[in-house]
């Protein structure tokens, strides 16, 4: 109801107007003018709201754009449509192996997508949206993962291990620092992070704006999504392929089927390396019933850095390996040395040195840092520990790829350590190899095997020189030219530079072969020169290198051999059927690793070489 207000004209009470003190009511010296008639008063307008509406907000920058360029902006939302479309296929057909990479990789059809599409259309709004965001973020988890994976297989020739792998990361930081300096390593490290940060971030919008677009366009969306459910299981059932791929896949979701296995794996991989290692057959064997066969005797234990079979058997490095074998095998013979060879299995291949180096000494398959940090914490003896036990041997480490604290050194039962820092070497890295195997030889010969009136000395000795990325190489000089090393800056000057090498795998190859050699050298040519009749040499390959190098060749055999210029050590180790030489015959007896330990100890103990003899030989 509207209210109106009629204005009334009320008469002036002296008729005219005037003051009314002017005279009596109504007194006027004129006559009186009529009065005007009253006007109607105008309707009042309706009030107005206390509270006004709010204003139209200020277009934006992006928005004022859109209305000046409505083609361009079409443009820029199909073209993110279709690229968020193809971020969330790459996510889920990626392989997680660099050398299964190819054009049909991605030209399949994913199960996992066809059945998050139907959840999706089947959902509410709110779980929807939930959803998509929740899957957007997993699919970029396992994007991360495949990536990873693809390192771990480039390096280790294995995937990533959720439970067991996580200390690797630091290792490879190290690696990083220690090859391209601490710029290159902080630089290594933000690319990480950011890399890991956008791939959640872009995961999670690209999920998001495909399920808004399907629910825009839900009835399309459905039928897309019934025929490809249609054409997978059609594929599927006749086994459709496309360049040798299957075009129906489910590779994502067997990767996370194989993840969940590992993990349950990894964890029931404790409890039973524990019952492993609880035994022990010389355990209970007396001090001076232990490598009798050895008294008096100097043993080293050799490890040649990435030393594997590829480096014999493969047609591209075969010649010139053969070559450096024969050249040292005929060398030392004519310096009264003989040589038996055969091969080992190692547990790793392309890294994971101190796990073989584990697995030899202990007699135990350490196949991940579980394994090594449950032995390394345990009462469990090494062949080191064993020759300590004796009292007649001095145990000493040469560890030049060692350049901080290691306390896991003293569970190996060595008297004394010299690291990179204590082997008196003044001269450049050579990439990751603190000290060339050359000048390592040469320090061990002036601290320890050169001294006077010395006890015999058991010396675990890893050699760094063949150690990734084999560039720049250092090279033999006269061992009397060493000195203090300072002779390498010249010496690495000369080399190769490793970013040009990495660009080409037949360079890698080459420059792997090249340190190979220069690692067997320095051994054979320090044996001729300082060995003696109390000299025995065990040395041998940690693992196989990298897959760049071994051309995906998957094989762990190491190549291994004992040096002698005694024949009695040689005897005791003539019904193991290795090959005489340097070089291991290609049918050679081949034992794991782990099975070392106990066949050593067993041969040279008490009933060694002989029918029966004592426990402990692992078969």
């Amino acid at each position: 109801m509207q209210l109106f207000t009629r204005s009334r004209q009320l008469p002036d009470p002296a008729g005219s107007g005037a003051d009314p003190d002017d005279g009596p009511a109504g007194a006027t010296d004129h006559p009186a003018e009529p009065a005007e008639p009253s006007k109607p008063a105008e309707p009042s307008k309706p009030a107005e709201p206390s509270v006004k509406p709010p204003a139209d907000p200020e277009p934006t920058l992006l928005s004022r754009w859109r209305r000046r360029h409505p083609r361009a902006a079409r443009g820029v939302t199909v073209g993110t449509t279709v690229l968020a479309g193809a971020l969330l296929l790459f996510a889920l057909l990626v392989p997680n192996r660099v050398e299964r990479f190819s054009p049909g990789a991605f030209l399949r059809i994913p199960a996992e997508g066809v059945l998050l599409a139907t959840l999706l259309l089947a959902l509410p709004p709110r779980p929807r949206r939930i959803t998509a965001a929740v899957s957007g973020v997993l699919l970029g988890l396992i994007t991360v993962l495949k990536i990873v994976d693809m390192g771990f297989h480039q390096v280790l020739a294995r995937p990533f291990d959720l439970v067991l792998d996580w200390i690797l990361f630091d290792d490879a930081a190290e690696f990083v620092r220690e090859s391209f300096g601490r710029g290159g390593q902080v630089l290594a490290v933000i690319g990480v992070i950011v890399l890991f940060t956008a791939l959640l971030v872009l995961m999670t919008l690209a999920a998001v704006r495909i399920t808004d677009l399907m629910v825009r366009h839900r009835r399309t969306a459905a039928r897309t999504t019934v025929v490809l459910g249609v054409v997978w299981i059609t594929c599927v059932t006749l086994g459709v392929r496309i360049t040798g791929v299957p075009l129906a896949t489910k590779g994502t979701a067997e990767m996370l089927g194989n993840r969940v296995e590992q993990v349950r794996a990894g964890l029931e991989d404790a409890r039973v390396f524990e019952k492993q290692a609880a035994v022990d057959a010389f355990a209970a064997t007396p001090p001076d019933q232990l490598f009798t066969g050895l008294r008096g005797k100097d043993v080293l234990f050799t490890f040649i850095e990435s030393y594997g079979r590829v480096a014999i058997d493969d047609p591209a490095m075969a010649e010139p390996i053969d070559a450096a074998l024969k050249e040292g095998t005929g060398t030392l013979k004519a310096a009264g040395f003989e040589s038996r060879s055969g091969w080992l299995r190692s547990p790793v291949t392309g890294a994971g040195s101190w796990l073989a180096h584990s697995t030899f000494l202990s007699g135990l398959w350490i196949k991940n840092q579980q394994r090594y940090r449950s032995l390394t914490t345990s009462d469990r003896m090494t062949l080191t520990n064993y020759f300590r036990k004796t009292g007649d041997w001095r145990t000493v480490g040469i560890v030049p790829g060692v350049r901080r604290a290691w306390p896991e050194g003293k569970y190996f039962g060595l008297d004394h350590i010299y690291d990179s820092e204590h082997l008196g070497y003044q001269g450049p890295y050579f990439s990751w190899t603190p000290v060339p195997d050359q000048f390592t030889m040469e320090a061990f010969e002036r601290l320890e095997h050169g001294r006077k009136d010395r006890q015999p000395i058991m010396a675990e000795i890893i050699l760094a020189s063949s150690h990734n990325p084999w560039s720049p190489n250092a090279r033999m000089i006269d061992w009397d030219d060493l000195g203090d090393g300072s002779v390498f800056h010249g010496i690495k000057k000369e080399g190769t530079d490793p970013a040009e090498v990495w660009q080409d795998p037949e360079k890698v190859r080459t420059e792997y072969r090249k340190s190979i050699e220069y690692s067997l050298r320095s051994l054979t040519e320090w044996m001729e020169r300082y060995g003696d009749e109390d000299t025995v040499l065990v040395f041998l390959g940690d693992h196989q290198p990298v897959p760049t190098v071994t051309a995906g060749d998957t094989g762990k055999d190491v190549p291994i051999t004992i040096v002698a210029r005694d024949e009695k050590v040689l005897d005791r180790v003539a019904d193991w059927n290795w090959t005489d030489g340097l070089k291991p015959a290609p049918d050679a007896p081949i034992w794991g690793m782990d099975e070392f330990r106990d066949r050593f100890m067993t041969a040279y103990g008490p009933r060694g070489g002989k029918p029966g003899g004592a426990s402990g030989a692992t078969g």
